[in-house]
């Protein structure tokens, strides 16, 4: 038996990117690789972390913070080409070509049907929440203890490598306003919001410029909402929308159902939706192994982006602002992996921040616009591909793919989802659905992938 096969790996959390990592240990172990024991720690009933939808908000029915953000109608708000497994195609999952922009209920289908064919399921420890994790010097493990959810015992076990998959889109980011406790109507977090008819008729404030408020201002707008109000503190979203939208500065302070905005303007809000962001937030993380980092491409401490430098056995995985997604998760682990395994060596302290510093400065010096992040996540996940098997591909092919999705929005915020899209996995050119977004209600898997029309 190989040293590998007796250290032990505690995975913390089977979302997307954590599923990501128990792929590449089972990728391995396949092509017949001694690995190590692998444990991985999912607070939820099921895998696949944020994309799982749950009507409730605040707490779950165990008392934990509600992890996912996730809600009804919700559509991938990015071709699925750009997201891609290179080792697990969607047509190989369903068979058949789809379209380019899938409800939730079918990208977890594939993302679960993935981590069903790796056979790995058995290695992860459901309804268990990681409490605590630190490292002791003496030992040189770390200690993880955990709590089950179920039997309410908690227990502790040590590991010789952590790998922190929890996600950063759980604990919000929730401004305060003058006035919002005088507030009559509805005031939520994006975290909390699941249901678009709630604000059917109604005058909606939306706060923020990122993905959630885009998409659920169409939402609201799909779903009949009377009026929607934009508004933002650096720069306001630069889309056409529809008659009934209008964009202000930041909001100010609000007086009963009244708010006055940053230039003088008023409206009269039934509600208000933050779609203010989120914080990295680990408290089961010890204060020495804590990462604290703002949502960015280059974020602080980790080498290449995963490696917490303090401690090297310690690695983040799909922490960054992120434009790729499943397939920069895999490009993660499997590096990851190759370290753990000894394919790849990790240099000492002083070059690690040599090198942290001239990937931020890279960030720094970009232009700001969409296209130079995008290629700069690109080439960090190419990158990084290239130093492991993970299955390449055509990386310009997915930035070109992301560049007509930014057009199309642009032309259209309302049917940019009406595109099709050619896969640079296996070269499949996705049909058209059969509906166009703003009158496709039915969200199931079979309304989709079957193109079966439903009588909704």
């Amino acid at each position: 038996m190989s040293d590998i096969s007796k250290k032990r790996v505690c995975v913390i959390g089977a979302g997307p990117s954590g599923c990501s990592v128990l792929r590449a240990f089972q990728t391995a172990k396949t092509k017949g690789a001694e690995i190590p024991e692998i444990v991985c720690y999912e607070k939820q009933a099921v895998p696949s972390g944020l994309w799982n939808f749950t009507w409730r908000t605040g707490l779950d029915g165990k008392g934990e913070p509600i992890h996912g953000s996730q809600y009804r109608h919700l559509w991938s708000n990015g071709p699925k080409e750009c997201l891609e497994f290179a080792d697990y195609t969607f047509k190989e999952h369903f068979g058949v070509d789809i379209p380019s922009y899938p409800p939730r209920e079918v990208l977890i289908d594939y993302i679960n049907g993935r981590l069903d064919k790796a056979g790995v399921r058995n290695w992860v420890r459901f309804n268990t929440v990681v409490q605590d994790c630190s490292y002791q010097d003496s030992t040189a493990k770390f200690h993880v203890r955990v709590k089950d959810l179920n039997s309410g015992e908690t227990s502790e076990d040590s590991f010789d490598y952590v790998l922190c998959c929890s996600g950063h889109f759980s604990t919000p980011n929730v401004p305060e306003f003058e006035g919002l406790n005088s507030f009559t109507g509805r005031v939520l977090h994006s975290h909390d919001y699941r249901n678009a008819e709630e604000f059917k008729g109604q005058n909606v404030l939306i706060i923020g410029t990122s993905y959630s408020a885009e998409d659920i201002a169409s939402q609201c707008y799909k779903f009949g909402a009377k009026s929607l109000t934009l508004s933002w503190r650096t720069n306001p979203m630069s889309f056409h929308w529809p008659d009934n939208f209008k964009t202000v500065p930041l909001l100010q302070k609000v007086d009963g159902r009244t708010c006055t905005f940053k230039d003088g303007q008023t409206a009269e809000i039934d509600a208000i939706i933050m779609c203010t962001g989120y914080i990295h937030h680990f408290p089961f993380m010890r204060e020495n192994l804590r990462l604290k980092t703002a949502n960015r491409l280059w974020i602080d401490s980790l080498h290449e982006g995963m490696v917490w430098p303090g401690n090297t056995r310690l690695f983040y995985i799909g922490m960054q602002d992120q434009w790729l997604t499943f397939n920069m998760f895999d490009a993660q682990a499997w590096w990851a992996r190759d370290v753990i395994l000894g394919r790849i060596a990790v240099p000492d302290r002083s070059v690690m921040d040599t090198e942290w510093k001239k990937w931020r400065a890279a960030e720094e010096a970009l232009d700001g616009t969409d296209e130079s992040c995008i290629r700069f996540q690109a080439d960090y996940v190419k990158r990084l591909i290239e130093l492991t098997d993970y299955p390449s591909f055509d990386m310009e092919g997915v930035v070109k793919t992301f560049l007509e999705w930014e057009h199309n929005k642009h032309e259209n915020i309302m049917t940019f989802r009406d595109k099709a899209h050619k896969s640079v996995m296996d070269g499949s050119q996705a049909p058209v659905h059969h509906t166009p977004w703003l009158t496709a209600f039915d969200d199931s898997v079979e309304c989709f992938v079957q193109q079966k029309k439903s009588g909704y």
